[in-house]
């Protein structure tokens, strides 16, 4: 069975600026082995600074992203991926003045432990 994920019609919350769609909100239960969410941060704008016991996979759909974690800032296009290592502080700018940054990732604890 296909399951599709629309982002336009997903359930969101205001966390700060950001609004967080968590993939929670479909009731997958064990069909995945990790969890997974989109969100979206305003021009001009940055998500809190967040730190989690979850490795992180992310990627950006629009925008640019400016990643500023472990003592680096880099920047990340649209089509292209960042990984933020369990326990890693960061927080994701939004340097765009007109462009919304949209993010999909997916999250899990290291060595599958739950």
């Amino acid at each position: 069975m296909v399951h599709v994920f629309d982002r336009a019609v997903a359930g969101s919350v205001r966390v700060g600026t950001v609004d967080v769609s968590r993939w929670e909100q479909y009731a997958l239960g064990e069909l995945m082995p990790f969890q997974a969410m989109w969100y979206s941060v305003p021009p001009g704008s940055k998500s809190p600074q967040d730190r989690h016991p979850e490795v992180e996979l992310s990627v950006v759909l629009t925008g640019s992203a400016t990643v500023e974690a472990g003592g680096a800032v880099v920047e990340v296009p649209a089509g292209s991926s960042f990984l933020l290592p369990a326990d890693e502080a960061h927080v994701v700018h939004n340097r765009s003045a007109t462009e919304s940054l949209v993010v999909f990732s997916a999250y899990w604890l290291p060595g599958g432990a739950s």
